[in-house]
């Protein structure tokens, strides 16, 4: 075949490590986010003298560093010792007690799971727990929950352990249950978001681990930069670096151009942070009804909302229309003024079929 023929050989790539470019990536230096870390690690470091540790809430805008500064420390923790467990779990997949606590003993090594009942697992989980000098829980996505109930056991029954919830809403913070708040009794820490220049460093440190040297074109990087930079969020970022790379080898340049990361940034509008399976059934539900029928404004979507069946407050739909924006599935353009006032109008951002290309 010669279809190949004219592509980079077969042994040539501008990529040195594409997993890089990946969102679950944790880099070996994670800059600009020093004082987070250090604040968590504070958090943390009782446990390594067998005593409880502080709880922490982690909150601030989505794609700005919270997930990988909490598994940047707990790395640093597991080369530190063995005697402190560190568990991470994301709650879009694990969202009732029952899922959590059956991950959590999985985590811990524990297999023999069938058949028994949250309660049961929970003691499980409990011994596991209290065997070892301390253990760290991450709970990621927290505004995906379903149901508090395991914080409240974890805050009573475990002895030495430090838990940390991350969430982008500190509404959420704010609106949690006061009988678990209480129980919780934790620090507050707020991620801001990265600076043009903060994303500029961030995005040449990737280049670093996932290309060759020289490759990159500083035009063509630069263009990135203000992309990313205006959207304040540095998983898009590396999905334009890795999609104008793919972009640069497709036309066997061993160059990224400026042309190639317009190219990717023409594709932003198939940029997904989660799979659109992965979403609940409430948020696919609210989902197909923008896709029906948006642009429209939210007052009217959610008219349309309840009118095929949908029973969540007015409020609820908002913080559901937030998550969708959140992780690209639409955007909402606010406006001020005119005829009508402050309004939103809510669009679908469509991903594109094979014809279209």
């Amino acid at each position: 075949m010669v279809l190949f023929k004219e592509m980079l050989g077969g042994d040539e790539s501008i990529f040195k490590n594409e997993d890089a470019l990946d969102f679950e990536f944790v880099p070996k230096l994670l800059p600009y986010r020093e004082q987070q870390q250090k604040h968590v690690a504070r958090c943390i470091s009782p446990l390594l003298q067998s005593r409880s540790g502080t709880n922490l809430f982690v909150y601030g805008s989505p794609g700005i560093g919270k997930t990988a500064a909490i598994k940047w420390v707990f790395r640093d923790l597991e080369e530190e010792t063995e005697q402190v467990a560190s568990i991470y779990i994301n709650c879009w997949h694990y969202d009732t007690s029952y899922k959590i606590i059956l991950e959590l003993c999985h985590e811990l090594g524990y297999r023999f799971t069938q058949n028994k009942n949250t309660g049961e697992l929970f003691h499980v989980l409990k011994e596991l727990c209290n065997q070892k000098k301390g253990v760290v829980f991450c709970f990621d996505e927290m505004d995906k929950l379903e149901e508090y109930d395991f914080l409240y056991l974890l805050s009573e029954e475990i002895y030495k352990k430090s838990i940390i919830l991350i969430t982008n809403y500190k509404s959420w913070v704010l609106e949690l249950d006061e009988r678990i708040k209480s129980r919780l009794i934790s620090e507050m820490l707020e991620f801001k978001e990265y600076t043009k220049e903060e994303t500029a460093g961030i995005l040449k440190e990737r280049i670093g681990y996932a290309f060759v040297d020289g490759v990159w074109d500083p035009e063509a990087f630069n263009k990135i930069v203000e992309q990313t930079a205006a959207l304040k969020d540095i998983r898009a970022g590396l999905y334009l670096l890795k999609e104008a790379g793919r972009e640069a080898e497709g036309k066997s340049s061993r160059k990224i151009l400026a042309s190639h990361a317009s190219v990717a940034i023409e594709k932003l509008k198939e940029f997904r942070i989660k799979k659109t399976e992965e979403l609940r059934d409430q948020e696919q539900f609210i989902l197909n009804v923008i896709q029906t029928h948006a642009p429209q404004k939210i007052g009217d979507l959610y008219k349309l909302y309840q009118q095929q069946g949908g029973d969540a407050t007015y409020k609820t739909f908002q913080r559901k229309i937030a998550k969708l924006a959140d992780n690209k599935f639409i955007t909402v353009q606010k406006t001020s003024g005119g005829a009508e006032g402050n309004t939103t109008l809510i669009s679908c951002i469509q991903t594109k079929k094979l014809t279209e290309f």
